[in-house]
């Protein structure tokens, strides 16, 4: 299967690209774990169907020391005994936030005031623009059908 364009290759999705990467490098170099990130940018990738950025962040993950086991149970982590209890939360909102549309008034006040027993207002901030940075890139990459499985780790640094 190949992509249906190029986003590699075209003058507008590089220009637009520029200002997402930007904004991911403010996220990563916020307070927010690292840890917590790779596992939000899979969980709500592997919502969305995004293969691509499903091999990408299990592979930068797993390059930066993330274990086969807890990468492996990211898609359960309900089920799972790995995660810390404010990794849980960040999991959770973010799958309410990536299935927004499923949940009438979008992201309880529930899971919000979980997330928020874990996580201060920068934390929480920069989870909540990460959480809607990697839908960006899962409806982009999914739209254009951008295959999955040849990413190397750091691949884009």
């Amino acid at each position: 299967m190949g992509a249906r364009l190029n986003a590699f290759t075209s003058p507008v999705a590089g220009k637009a690209m520029k200002h997402f990467v930007a904004a991911g490098k403010v996220i990563e170099d916020s307070p927010l774990p690292a840890a917590t990130q790779e596992l939000v940018k899979i969980r709500a990738s592997q919502i969305n169907g995004c293969g691509f950025c499903t091999d990408m962040h299990t592979k930068d993950a797993a390059a930066a020391g993330e274990t086969s086991v807890r990468l492996n149970l990211v898609a359960v982590w309900r089920e799972a005994t790995v995660f810390t209890d404010a990794e849980r939360a960040a999991l959770e909102l973010a799958e309410e936030g990536t299935r927004i549309a499923d949940a009438a008034g979008g992201v309880s006040d529930e899971v919000w005031g979980n997330a928020a027993k874990h996580y201060d207002d920068e934390q929480l901030m920069a989870l909540v623009s990460l959480i809607a940075l990697i839908n960006s890139f899962n409806r982009m990459n999914v739209m254009l059908t951008t295959p999955a499985g040849d990413y190397q780790p750091g691949q884009f640094n």
